[in-house]
C-alpha cells in the first residue's frame, strides 16, 4: 500500500513539474486569437497599409520599434510605455530618444483591435504583427508570427542603453550583442538587412563619411552634401542608397561597394567573418529573404510573457 501511495505521489509530482515546465516554457501559437479575435490580422494589415501609404518610411520605423522592444527584456511591448512622474521607461534611453517612432500607428491599431475584441490582444503581439506587415508592404518576405505574448508592467531604460547595438559598434561587439540574445552571427547579418529600408540621422554617420577610409569616395561626397561637418545633426539619409523604400538585398550590394552608411553597417563587410554572408545576400535575394524571415521568427520568441505573467494593456502607453 505504501509503495502504491509512493508511486501515485511520484506520478503527481511528475505531472506537476511538467505543468510547471510547460507554463514557464509556454509555446506561442500563430492561432492564439483564432476564436477570440479572428479578424486581428486583417485589422493590423489595413492599418499598416494606410500608415505605409501615407509614409513609406513607417514600415522601417515599426520594424525598428519591434527590434528595440525584443532586445530589452524580450518582446513585451515595454518600449511603448510612456515616462511618467514616477516612472522612467525606454523611450528616453539613448538609442530611442528622438529616433524611435511609429507609436501613434500602434495606438491606432490598438484602438481598432479593442473596438473589435476588447481586453484580448496584447500590445506586444500587435507590434510583432505590425512589424511583419511593414516589411511585406515594402516588398519583403512574410513569415508566420507566433502569438500569445503578454505585455510587461515595467520597462528598463538601463537595459535599453546597454543591450541595444550602437551604430558605432565594431563587428565583435555586434556579434556579442546578438549572441547575448541567442542569435548567431549569420542571423545578426540577416537582421541587419532591415536597413534596406529606413533612414539615419547625420549625427550617426558623420564620423563615417568624414573620417573613415573603407568608404567609396563618391558616396562620402554625396552624403556630405546633406550632412555638414558641424550642424544638421537631424538631417536624414537613406540606409540603402539604391531603394530605401523597397525591402530587397540592395543594402548588401551597398556594403560590397563600400557604401554602408553607418560604421556598424560597413563592419559586416570589412575583411571579417561576415564578408562571405554579405556577398551571398548581395547576389541572392531569395537567400536573404529566407534567412531574414527565419531570424525574425527567432527574435520574436525572445523571452515572451505568457500565461498569467504580465497583462493585456488597454492602452499601449500605460500599464492597466
Amino acid at each position: 500500500m505504501a509503495s502504491k501511495t509512493h508511486i501515485i505521489l511520484v506520478t503527481l509530482l511528475s505531472i506537476l513539474s511538467l505543468l510547471d515546465y510547460s507554463s514557464v516554457n509556454a509555446q506561442l501559437s500563430p492561432n492564439f486569437y483564432a476564436t477570440t479575435c479572428p479578424n486581428l490580422q486583417t485589422l493590423v494589415q489595413n492599418a499598416m497599409r494606410q500608415a505605409v501609404t501615407r509614409e513609406a518610411r513607417m514600415g522601417a520605423s515599426i520594424l525598428r520599434l519591434f527590434f528595440h522592444d525584443c532586445f530589452v527584456n524580450g518582446c513585451d511591448a515595454s518600449i511603448l510605455l510612456d515616462d511618467t512622474a514616477t516612472f522612467t521607461g525606454e523611450k528616453s534611453a539613448g538609442p530611442n530618444l528622438n529616433s524611435a517612432r511609429g507609436f501613434e500607428v500602434i495606438d491606432t491599431i490598438k484602438t481598432r483591435v479593442e473596438a473589435s475584441c476588447n481586453a484580448t490582444v496584447s500590445c506586444a503581439d500587435i507590434l510583432a504583427l505590425a512589424a511583419r506587415e511593414g516589411v511585406v508592404l515594402l516588398g519583403g518576405p512574410s513569415w508566420i508570427v507566433p502569438l500569445g505574448r503578454r505585455d510587461a508592467r515595467t520597462a528598463s531604460q538601463s537595459a535599453a542603453n546597454s543591450n541595444l547595438p550602437s551604430p558605432f559598434s565594431d563587428l565583435a561587439n555586434l556579434i556579442s550583442k546578438f549572441s547575448a540574445k541567442g542569435l548567431n552571427a549569420r542571423e545578426m547579418t540577416a537582421l541587419s538587412g532591415g536597413h534596406t529600408i529606413g533612414q539615419a540621422r547625420c549625427s550617426l554617420f558623420r564620423t563615417r563619411i568624414y573620417n573613415e577610409t573603407n568608404i567609396d569616395s563618391n558616396f562620402a561626397t554625396t552624403r556630405k552634401a546633406n550632412c555638414p561637418a558641424s550642424g544638421g545633426d537631424n538631417n536624414l539619409a537613406p540606409l540603402d542608397s539604391l531603394t530605401s523604400t523597397r525591402f530587397d538585398n540592395n543594402y548588401y550590394k551597398d556594403l560590397v561597394a563600400r557604401r554602408g552608411l553607418l560604421h556598424s553597417d560597413q563592419q559586416l563587410f570589412n575583411n571579417g567573418s561576415q564578408d562571405a554572408v554579405v556577398r551571398t545576400y548581395s547576389i541572392n535575394n531569395a537567400a536573404f529573404a529566407r534567412d531574414f524571415a527565419a531570424a525574425m521568427v527567432k527574435m520574436s520568441n525572445l523571452k515572451p510573457l505568457t500565461g498569467t505573467n504580465g497583462e493585456i494593456r488597454r492602452n499601449c502607453r500605460v500599464v492597466n
